[in-house]
């Protein structure tokens, strides 16, 4: 099995152009958003635009949910596709999701602008910053099944069919406003950040506390700093690992956001008193 990847920030016209790219490629499944899609049909998933949360989109969207994760791993076996193309906002992220739904390691990434212009995607930019519409690769009876209170407006994609010349055809996706969209945008300030790092740390055995949490925030990501100081009694390098793995967790788990790396520094160390 060969997966591709098609990569570009949120946005950027990946779900609109994904179906002719898959074409191109020979790719039978299309991974996005939750949803599995093969030719004009949703074969397994839960559609990312359906949570009434940003959070729970960004959630859904990484196959968090165990549920989730064994339903799709199973339609992709009963597909039998030789290839398959995920969506995501970066390489990190489409890596996510091959390792979640155990496929091979991904062949080759796409960028949206080595598949689209600069005006294209200034294009899909304000349809989405303006207009909050969202583009499902599957036909509007598809997506109704799964989001039946939305309001769905079908969208006609040209397609000239790969080795036969002259035969053309169209192919439809759907147009969406998720509920999330509704809210406007979701802010996560970096107060909350630190006390979400400060609870993961100082719930390790062995740490008595946290001196300094900072979080730089970027479209790719956190990069996370914690000063904390350690407890004698227990080995520093263990203590700092499990620190590192529990901040990530915590942070991925609770905030959506991609942990890029977690940096602990032992700022001080606990030595009891001998009376």
């Amino acid at each position: 099995m060969e997966v591709y990847a098609l990569i570009g920030p949120s946005g950027t016209g990946k779900s609109h152009r994904a179906v002719l790219l898959a074409h191109k490629l020979g790719a039978e499944v299309i991974i996005d958003d939750g949803l599995i899609i093969k030719g004009n049909q949703i074969i397994a998933g839960v559609s990312a635009k359906k949570q009434p949360t940003r959070i729970g989109a960004i959630k859904t969207a990484l196959f968090t949910d165990e549920n989730h994760i064994n339903m799709a791993r199973e339609a992709i076996k009963q597909s039998s596709s030789n290839k398959i193309l995920i969506l995501g906002t970066s390489r990190k992220m489409a890596e996510k999701i091959a390792s979640r739904l155990g496929l091979p390691g991904i062949k080759e990434f796409i960028g949206i602008e080595q598949i689209a212009t600069e005006k294209e995607i200034r294009k899909a930019r304000i349809m989405r910053t303006q207009y909050s519409k969202h583009v499902i690769p599957a036909p509007t009876v598809e997506v109704r099944k799964s989001l039946p209170e939305t309001i769905i407006d079908p969208l006609q994609v040209f397609l000239k069919r790969k080795g036969y010349k002259g035969n053309r055809s169209w192919l439809e996706q759907s147009v969406v406003r998720p509920t999330f969209t509704m809210y406007g945008k979701l802010y996560i300030s970096q107060g909350a950040l630190g006390a979400i790092v400060t609870c993961a740390a100082t719930g390790i055995p062995g740490v008595a506390g946290v001196k300094r949490a900072s979080i730089i925030k970027d479209d790719q990501g956190v990069e996370i700093e914690v000063e904390v100081v350690l407890d004698i009694k227990f080995k520093l390098n263990d203590i700092s690992r499990d620190v590192q793995l529990a901040v990530k967790e915590q942070i991925e788990k609770m905030t959506g956001l991609t942990v890029k790396c977690v940096n602990v520094t032992v700022a001080g160390l606990k030595i009891e008193e001998i009376i």
